[in-house]
């Protein structure tokens, strides 16, 4: 199942990539631009990793997929959100998102490690 989310994430990332580089570009300032670039990089480059690990053992590598594609999700969500004029307190959130991507990580480690 996470192949699945993982490919969908993926898919999002590119459409709103492209949508941010060409239909919002005129209304982005220099920070909400950033802010969209990081968010699609982000999720595109988590979503990649974790459609490869699901291809992996899943008992040894499913919960690290999961917690990393969260996290990503999580994470370019809000600055999404934030760059489309969501109030500024999401940024709040952003970091929790950041956490599940560093704990996904931490966790193909471990699992790879124990493989």
């Amino acid at each position: 199942m996470i192949a699945v989310f993982s490919a969908i994430s993926g898919f999002i990332a590119v459409t709103l990539g492209a949508f941010g580089a060409h239909a919002l570009s005129s209304g982005f300032d220099e920070k909400t631009a950033g802010w969209w670039e990081t968010a699609t990089l982000y999720l595109l480059a988590h979503a990649a990793l974790a459609t490869a690990i699901s291809a992996l053992d899943s008992a040894k590598f499913g919960l690290a997929a999961g917690v990393l594609l969260g996290g990503a999700i999580l994470f370019a969500a809000t600055l999404y959100a934030m760059a489309l004029g969501a109030p500024r307190w999401f940024g709040a959130i952003t970091p929790i998102g950041g956490l599940g991507m560093l704990a996904g990580w931490a966790l193909i480690a471990w699992a790879a490690f124990k493989a």
